[in-house]
């Protein structure tokens, strides 16, 4: 995996925000290779441990987190951003599912996708 400092670094306002974004996807993509779907769309993105990786923009910082049965998402995103995050997702083409909390931990939003039958 290439690793990348070239993407936007969080703005300073969302750094004292807790976590407010969690989600997980299908483990139809490595945890690697999510990370370098994000450089792709121009994030910047850095190990975390072995297997786990950070990715980030202006708007989000993510940790990538692989498991047995899901790649867990888990940081903070700008909650008038949300959407652009699961937009961002979808186009990758996994099943995922994300939700957004608010400061005192009500779930304010959710987004799911299942991928497109690819045609034969």
């Amino acid at each position: 995996m290439d690793l990348s400092d070239e993407g936007r670094p969080l703005d300073p306002v969302w750094l004292e925000l807790d976590n407010n974004v969690y989600g997980s996807l299908a483990q139809d993509a490595s945890a690697a290779s999510l990370a370098e779907r994000f450089v792709g769309a121009g994030w910047s993105s850095r190990s975390t441990s072995w297997d786990s990786y950070e990715v980030e923009t202006g708007w989000c910082r993510l940790e990538i987190d692989p498991t047995d049965e899901h790649t867990l998402l888990h940081g903070v995103v700008d909650p008038d951003r949300f959407e652009d995050l699961a937009a961002l997702v979808t186009r990758f083409g996994l099943r995922f599912s994300l939700e957004l909390y608010d400061e005192d931990g009500e779930l304010l939003r959710l987004a799911e996708a299942q991928p497109s039958p690819r045609l034969a």
